[in-house]
């Protein structure tokens, strides 16, 4: 069995910033895609940035030049730095992975974790 557990969310204010971290842990052989969506009340949920393996990470225009995405292989983990927060980014952020466990190598499945809510104050 394979867990993502998220950790950093909270309330902040307009301007502020906030640090999100995703732990992947279980019966893992390989971690390919690790990414963060969010979704914000009465809207679909939406990639918010996302990072493979060994390659360069991919965000939505509503946040390039404000959030960062970054993983450590040897942990598991993918961070999500979110600096010059704003009303709209205000949404329940999902950490993603798409993982390939020892039972089913070679095979990706995906994974979400349970979410943390992040308030942006005006």
């Amino acid at each position: 069995q394979v867990q993502l557990v998220e950790s950093g969310g909270g309330l902040v204010q307009t301007g502020g910033s906030l640090r999100l971290s995703c732990a992947a842990s279980g019966s893992i052989f390989r971690i390919n895609d690790m990414g963060w969506y969010r979704q914000a009340p009465g809207k679909q949920r939406e990639l918010v940035a996302s990072i493979p393996t060994g390659g360069y990470p991919n965000y939505a225009d509503s946040v390039k030049g404000r959030f960062t995405i970054s993983r450590d292989n040897g942990k598991n983990t993918v961070d999500l730095q979110m600096n010059s927060l704003k009303p709209e980014d205000t949404a329940v952020y999902y950490c993603n992975a798409r993982i390939e466990t020892m039972t089913t190598r070679y095979a990706s499945i995906n994974y979400w974790g349970e979410g943390t809510l992040v308030t942006v104050s005006s």
